[in-house]
């Protein structure tokens, strides 16, 4: 594997202060055997970027670029929610605070479920998948972030089923594996999440 010049510095900040998504990372990075040090921002005390872009890929590089500033070191960040075409793309970039509350996990499930009422007929299918942006910057100003981009396919549940993961994992169904995202255990999920398919993405970038 080469690495490229920024791995120099022996160490990369994690622009998230998600605990679930960077217990993700954290073991995705350790499964990659990368050469380099992740240093979630919470660690360094870089509180949240203001998200005020209209995409994933613009919210992924304000947040990285947020934590590169501060840091003075190359950072990583991930923008990520789930996307239901029947609602226009919600929740979306609103993933997280869709209830109002940033993180309330069953407030935000429990908002979608009620929005696809009008939507369940005839037990139809309700397409959903979740995407993941990471966006890598060298430096604060990098005029050339990487972007990484992974979407995962699925289809929205009834009511939860699972107790792993976090977020949206409970009403995500895999109707080939006939589970829920909560029903999976971490290791599986990363192998062909939205988060594992970027950072692998990521990964293949360094081999080039």
């Amino acid at each position: 594997m080469s690495t490229p010049h920024w791995f120099d510095q022996g160490s990369l900040v994690l622009a998230s202060n998600n605990k679930g998504k960077v217990a993700e990372f954290e073991k995705l990075f350790e499964q990659l055997k990368l050469p380099v040090e992740i240093i979630p921002q919470g660690r360094l005390n870089i509180p949240d970027a203001i998200e005020d872009g209209l995409s994933f890929i613009e919210n992924a590089i304000i947040k990285a670029r947020h934590a590169s500033k501060i840091s003075g070191k190359p950072a990583m960040a991930d923008d990520s929610g789930i996307c239901v075409p029947v609602l226009g793309g919600a929740p979306g970039i609103y993933s997280a605070r869709y209830a109002g509350e940033h993180g309330d996990d069953a407030a935000n499930n429990a908002k979608l479920l009620n929005d696809l009422l009008p939507f369940r007929k005839n037990g139809e299918v309700i397409e959903g998948m979740f995407v993941c942006v990471l966006a890598l910057v060298t430096h604060a100003e990098d005029p050339l972030p990487q972007i990484f981009q992974g979407i995962w396919h699925g289809e929205i549940l009834e009511a939860p089923r699972g107790e792993n993961g976090f977020g949206y994992d409970p009403l995500f169904w895999l109707p080939e594996l006939q589970v829920s995202s909560a029903e999976l255990s971490k290791e599986d999920k990363n192998k062909i999440s939205h988060r594992g398919q970027a950072i692998q993405l990521f990964r293949e970038s360094l081999q080039k």
